[in-house]
């Protein structure tokens, strides 16, 4: 069960900024502020503002961490506040936290080696490698709580999230763990980040209109925008949930994972990756795909992915694909990387919960290759029992989980 939920994103702090922003078709993609990105073909991400940690972290232990572990802290923080329960039943053994990282400290390191070269290597910090490894996020969340129990950091590119909520609902489903903190953090928007992925051709260039940059599954999309933030959710088992009287946005209820097996960077131009973890996903929870009425896509807004995620829908969902709301919360958060999954296992939480599929926003030219409901520009109220939400990543590997309303 999902009782608790921490969103970090550029869309704002907590559960009820980004919902209302995500109602109302808001996009959270702007100018690059963290550093001057005019030598860059991208000039434009989804950027935290206002990011205040000593809310939640004392700023000499902040000092310590990347960025990507604060946004961490906080999001789980978030999701504990959010979950209302007592702290003091996240102690021992019977609660664990799985939290990962696409890139990890790219900041820090960055900084660092600069540091290197410019003050030799007396100057660097003592705390630079536990600032940069990404099992640092899950393990200050252990701390911070004393949950003792299942304790894992995994880097699978942009599917991250999604597989670290997976595992974790596996964790509880095999009776390892009665509570799971799970989800991933990301904290990309740095100079060489920025140029390692504009070199790949993988950004959108639309620079002069930021906040139309992300459009999946749009005719015109150039590619997609990075973003930072942290999305993690609490799990609980389901009698552990009732006792205490949880608000229970989901159920997770399967989980698939998988590999294109196809090549480091492109999807297969099948869609057999994406819809074979799809069906493990539908399997595993014993539900057909006649029973799903929303997916949250992964929807990148590039070329490849867009295309080969809607053949992969067709060939799971056959003559009932377009019968299916599918929409891509990364038109108004961009790409979160390796936080995407967690973010969007919580959006499609939310969606559940209240009924109602967010929109694709900049949806304005259809693409033939394109041609699904993909819940255009508006909100939607909608009866949604069942709903999936996909997230693949480089190098092939693909997550897909399904999750149901509560009753």
């Amino acid at each position: 069960m999902i009782t608790g939920l921490g969103l970090v994103t550029p869309l704002g702090l907590g559960v009820e900024s980004n919902w209302q922003a995500l109602l109302a078709g808001r996009s959270a993609i702007s100018r690059i502020t963290r550093f001057d990105p005019e030598r860059f073909p991208t000039r434009i991400a989804g950027e935290i503002k206002n990011f205040d940690v000593q809310q939640f972290i004392d700023r000499k232990e902040a000092r310590k961490m990347d960025l990507f572990v604060q946004y961490a802290i906080v999001a789980a923080e978030l999701a504990v506040q959010d979950s209302g329960i007592d702290t003091a039943l996240l102690q021992g053994e019977r609660t664990g936290v799985y939290v990962g990282s696409g890139i990890g400290g790219i900041g820090s390191i960055e900084e660092t080696h600069r540091v290197l070269l410019e003050k030799g290597p007396d100057r660097v910090s003592p705390f630079f490698i536990i600032q940069t490894i990404i099992n640092e996020a899950p393990g200050h969340i252990s701390i911070r709580y004393r949950a003792s129990g299942p304790n894992l950091a995994n880097a699978t590119a942009c599917s991250t999230g999604a597989h670290a909520i997976g595992e974790a609902f596996r964790m509880i489903k095999l009776g390892v763990a009665d509570r799971m903190i799970a989800g991933g953090a990301e904290a990309p928007i740095t100079p060489l980040s920025l140029a390692g992925f504009c070199n790949m051709k993988a950004l959108s260039e639309r620079n002069d209109e930021p906040e139309k940059a992300s459009r999946p599954f749009d005719a015109r999309r150039d590619g997609f925008v990075m973003s930072e933030g942290a999305g993690i959710v609490l799990l609980e088992e389901l009698e552990s949930a009732l006792k205490r009287g949880a608000r229970i946005y989901a159920e997770v209820l399967g989980y698939g994972l998988n590999s294109d097996a196809y090549h480091v960077t492109a999807p297969s131009p099948d869609g057999d990756g994406a819809a074979r973890v799809m069906r493990m996903a539908l399997q595993d929870g014993g539900v057909n795909p006649e029973e799903v009425q929303y997916i949250n896509a992964h929807g990148t807004s590039t070329q490849y992915n867009d295309k080969t995620e809607t053949l992969a829908i067709k060939k799971v969902f056959g003559e009932g694909a377009k019968k299916v709301g599918v929409s891509s919360t990364k038109s108004m958060t961009g790409h979160l990387l390796g936080a995407a999954g967690g973010l969007e296992t919580a959006i499609t939480a939310l969606a559940i919960f209240h009924q109602v599929m967010p929109p694709t926003i900049n949806y304005e030219f259809p693409d033939p290759e394109c041609d699904l409901d993909y819940v255009p520009n508006t909100a939607r109220p909608a009866e949604i029992i069942h709903a999936l939400t996909n997230s693949f990543g480089f190098g092939g590997t693909n997550a897909c989980l399904l999750l149901k309303k509560f009753e």
